[in-house]
């Protein structure tokens, strides 16, 4: 299998090495792409897939409180793009709150995940997000 790629649109760098780390402790075979607000990550995803543009990602983790534009708008602008619909969106964020998370399901989140505040419980959830999304489900064929 080749390399899975991941878009990560995340503001906080912290979090952007965290989750560097974490799939690096993980020994996977992941190109991770990482992107500071919503705008760059609708720029980016217009053009993946395109002659001039990066490969489409396999996955996009995204952040909910994002500058520019926060997640549920870029999810909701993904999520309504026939051609970015099927990439799996997994919302990866601080809020717990049962809106934000009606929210994001509304508007076509593959899941909602809580970003734990322990450094070893932040590597196991990244690691168990890539398992999941690369080795157990079966994801859709890149577009043609």
């Amino acid at each position: 299998m080749s390399e899975r790629s991941i878009l990560l649109v995340e503001d906080n760098p912290g979090d952007v090495r965290l989750t560097r780390e974490a799939l690096r402790e993980a020994d996977v075979a992941v190109a991770l792409t990482d992107l500071p607000d919503g705008e760059q990550a609708l720029e980016y995803l217009r053009r993946a897939g395109t002659p001039d543009g990066a490969p489409r990602p396999d996955l996009i983790l995204l952040d909910l409180n994002l500058p520019k534009r926060n997640g549920l708008e870029v999810l909701e602008e993904i999520k309504s793009d026939p051609a970015l619909a099927s990439t799996p969106v997994m919302m990866l964020t601080t809020s717990a709150s049962a809106r934000d998370v009606a929210g994001a399901y509304a508007r076509g989140v593959n899941g909602y995940v809580v970003k734990p505040l322990d450094l070893d419980a932040f590597t196991a959830l990244v690691q168990a997000i890539n398992t999941f999304w690369f080795e157990v489900a079966r994801l859709p064929p890149a577009a043609v």
